[in-house]
């Protein structure tokens, strides 16, 4: 499987047009095709950009601008998240040469997505919860923020490594991960669904939720895992509801 034409490089609310020019460039570099956009902050087509570019100016014509990161990531069944802060959300994460591993496990009908970023802030925690794998460049703690085109010229470099053993080969199709907008559907289902049940803090129920992400990412859902669930979501709302019809009977 060729994954580098089904891995899009998403670059979130872009500052600077030298940057997308830079990052346009690298993908060349390493053929990889498509560019996604999360509401640009500066233009992608201006001169700036054009002119670090160079010969990869088609890619910043053919990219595709998203207004948020979710409506991005919707076709995608694998998403790299990267990150350079790491904390009480941000524990579990691989480096740069294991994205490779990884790609090559999806099926020929997988696509993917290495996010990155603003230049100032990064990806936020809620950002990083549409993602199934955090990345984290090691660099020296003197000065461990990479420019964004590097970061993102490092990723590729590891990701278009020829692997070893391409798995994808013996991966079948219906194995293929569920793609984001099914699990983030499924992620709302549960999230009403625990909060009808008063199983989540209403103060604070994304603690619990991305505990239940992490199981779920590692599990690697496909659909028909996601159906099954969402099945017992609804056997769950369906029984609340006839425990609350009963409660009003009583009274």
């Amino acid at each position: 499987m060729n994954f580098k034409h089904h891995t899009a490089i998403v670059l979130v609310e872009p500052q600077g047009a030298l940057n997308i020019g830079s990052v346009s460039r690298a993908m060349m570099n390493f053929g990889f095709t498509d560019l996604r956009l999360v509401n640009p902050q500066d233009d992608h087509l201006g001169n700036g950009a054009r002119l670090m570019a160079v010969k990869a100016e088609p890619l910043l014509e053919q990219a595709t601008v998203f207004p948020d990161l979710a409506s991005a990531l919707a076709d995608c069944h694998l998403c790299f998240g990267t990150t350079r802060r790491l904390g009480k959300y941000r524990r579990q994460f691989i480096y740069p040469d294991k994205i490779n591993g990884k790609l090559s496990q999806l099926p020929e009908s997988g696509r993917a997505a290495l996010v990155f970023g603003r230049e100032d802030n990064g990806l936020t925690t809620a950002e990083l919860d549409l993602c199934q794998v955090l990345v984290t460049i090691p660099a020296d703690q003197a000065l461990p923020s990479l420019n964004l085109a590097q970061a993102v010229c490092i990723c590729l470099y590891e990701a278009a490594k020829t692997p070893q053993i391409n798995i994808s080969q013996n991966t079948p199709q219906e194995n293929c991960p569920a793609n984001n907008q099914e699990l983030e559907n499924m992620y709302q289902h549960m999230r009403r669904t625990l909060l009808e049940i008063n199983y989540l803090d209403f103060q604070n129920p994304d603690h619990i939720l991305r505990i239940f992400r992490r199981i779920f990412n590692r599990a690697g859902l496909n659909p028909k895992e996601i159906n099954i669930l969402r099945g017992l979501w609804s056997r769950i709302d369906w029984l609340n509801k006839q425990r609350l019809d009963n409660t009003k009977k009583e009274k």
